[in-house]
């Protein structure tokens, strides 16, 4: 077969079959907009049945599947899976998405006391921690776990050039010392980006790649009143160095560079997309 590096070909998405949780709404939703509008296949999953519809309507050429089901629930992940093998008996992309902010650190006063920190840390529960990891963590795991025999038939399929692949959208949250959101959320997309990295190792035999994308600020239900508020007032370099959320076009980039044939020698690889951002905090990447 002849190489080309023709952009078009390089990046190119047509016929791939991709399922995406939390794909209705956020950072999700643009992710499967840019596959549809590039000639994939996507399958979005979520909770809120109406939120999937609306999101399916956006479809540039129909191509856009809403199946509702909960990422915390096994036999919804597998009905899923069921579901997309009956239609094509087979996945290229599996993109674990879906996600929560669990208890934040948000609503504690600025140059709060030591004691008011311990109370504002002492009231969360365990159980918000639980179901924040529940999402963030086990859902992306079993995620993975419900396709891996479709994935399996992608590569025998042969319909793309790359080899099948499964990627988290983590956070930069992940890497970042100075909290935005929380203790749960930060150890949950830290947790998920280290079990990503293990599945690039684990999968080597069958041929399944493994990866990761950690955003930064991006439109979603999460940062909507950040966002609101500092394009109100601005982005200082010290908070973005790119002064400006990141948009469709920039995750769009970022996930067709991964999952097309540009991407095809990418694994166990973190993607950080955040403007600069971790470059101006405390941050461990």
């Amino acid at each position: 077969m002849s190489s080309s590096i023709l952009a078009n070909d390089l990046f190119s998405v047509k016929g791939l079959i991709a399922f995406v949780t939390g794909g209705g709404s956020g950072i999700g939703l643009l992710i499967a907009q840019a596959l549809e509008a590039n000639g994939a296949t996507v399958y979005i999953y979520g909770r809120r049945k109406e939120v999937l519809e609306e999101a399916a309507k956006t479809a540039k050429h129909g191509n856009i599947h809403a199946i509702q089901g909960d990422v915390t629930s096994k036999p919804d992940l597998q009905r899923a899976a069921e579901e997309i093998k009956t239609a094509h008996s087979y996945v290229n992309l599996v993109i674990a998405n879906a996600g929560i902010g669990g208890p934040s650190i948000k609503t504690l006063k600025p140059n709060a006391s030591l004691e008011e920190f311990e109370n504002h840390l002492w009231g969360w529960t365990a159980e918000e921690f639980t179901e924040t990891f529940a999402a963030n963590t086990t859902g992306a795991f079993n995620t993975v776990a419900a396709f891996l025999q479709l994935l399996g038939e992608g590569n025998k399929r042969g319909n793309v050039t790359q080899k099948s692949q499964v990627i988290a959208t983590s956070s930069i949250g992940a890497f970042n010392r100075s909290l935005t959101q929380g203790y749960a959320y930060g150890g949950s997309k830290a947790a998920v980006v280290h079990i990503f990295k293990q599945l690039a190792t684990s999968l080597v035999p069958y041929d399944i790649r493994s990866n990761i994308i950690a955003p930064g600020f991006y439109p979603s239900e999460m940062t909507a009143t950040v966002i609101a508020k500092r394009e109100k007032e601005g982005w200082p370099k010290s908070i973005i160095p790119e002064q400006r959320a990141g948009d469709a076009q920039d995750i769009a980039g970022a996930v067709l560079f991964l999952v097309s044939r540009a991407g095809a020698y990418i694994n166990g690889n973190v993607l950080i997309t955040d403007g600069g951002r971790l470059s101006v905090v405390p941050a461990t990447y």
